[in-house]
């Protein structure tokens, strides 16, 4: 009962600030962005230590001035998205999105979505990939995303109600592998965002020079199902909600090379991928994520 309380007072905190962030024009908003943004970061110093190590691992030639900079833009970044996706239902239509997305190399993409096989889109916490979703379902090309379900059950139906807006259908990350299956099954679109810590038994593939654990199941639901894999971003352009959705590399099972066709290479090829775009852009990363986590050194060494 306690917890049932404490998730619903903060679904009610969330949505006040999501009403506040409405109401407000979003070039104000871009302004609060950075003062929120320098009080995360310079004087909060919310997960320095986390962002501060990720940062001089994958960029180890930057100074400190440099890794400061991208520091704060990132949290600004976080903030522009959240105001971004309170926005977007309001302002982006069937009629105006011209205005607000810019494609690239978009006939790629397209192609593989009229096609009767299955298409894994594959993505990182990077850009604005929850708005990439939306705009994509409202041009006509309804996905399946895998997402982890919220501790808090009042915002995942209110962040599940935003992605379901314009066809965007919600598959539970635990759980969900036999709608997975069904979906790849009748040649559908599946979207995943494959930048996530996968456990000591995930894959492990080298992603900014450094050992990650990547999950399986992309490699695997690709080479098992026919389906081909696409590499896509959502950066922002010079304003707030204007987007470039891109897509960089497209892998097909039936055409791979030698050097793809296990789930190891297929898995270090997409992960490459994914570190091109955002070498482009790092301020538009989720650098607070722990994302190199290696608990293979601790086995090693208490074994020894």
């Amino acid at each position: 009962m306690k917890k049932a309380v404490v998730d619903y007072l903060a679904y009610v905190v969330v949505r006040i600030l999501i009403c506040i962030a409405q109401a407000i024009r979003i070039e104000t908003g871009k302004t609060l962005a950075d003062g929120v943004a320098w009080l995360f970061c310079d004087v909060l110093r919310v997960r320095e230590q986390v962002v501060d190590e990720n940062l001089r691992h994958a960029f180890p030639e930057w100074s400190e001035t440099q890794r400061g900079r991208v520091k704060r833009h990132m949290w600004r970044h976080l903030f522009l998205l959240v105001l971004e996706v309170a926005h977007a239902p309001r302002k982006i239509h069937e009629t105006n999105w011209r205005r607000y997305v810019r494609l690239k190399d978009s006939d790629r993409l397209v192609r593989l979505l009229l096609d009767d096989r299955p298409t894994l889109i594959v993505t990182a916490h990077f850009g604005n990939f929850e708005v990439a979703g939306y705009v994509l379902a409202l041009l006509g090309f309804p996905t399946y995303t895998v997402a982890r379900t919220l501790d808090n059950p009042y915002l995942d139906r209110f962040l599940n109600r935003f992605r379901g807006q314009t066809g965007q259908y919600i598959i539970p990350k635990n759980g969900g592998y036999d709608q997975i299956l069904e979906v790849l099954g009748r040649g559908g679109a599946m979207t995943l965002l494959a930048d996530q810590y996968a456990g000591r038994k995930g894959c492990w593939v080298e992603f900014f020079n450094r050992p990650a654990s990547a999950y399986k199941a992309i490699a695997l639901l690709a080479l098992d199902n026919d389906a081909r894999v696409a590499i896509t971003s959502a950066r922002r352009l010079d304003r707030p909600l204007h987007l470039e959705l891109a897509t960089s590399a497209v892998a097909d099972p039936r055409q791979v090379q030698d050097d793809l066709g296990t789930i190891q290479e297929l898995t270090q090829w997409y992960t490459s991928r994914l570190e091109e775009f955002i070498r482009q852009t790092p301020e538009q990363y989720w650098w607070l994520h722990r994302r190199w986590k290696d608990p293979r050194k601790n086995r090693g060494k208490k074994a020894a």
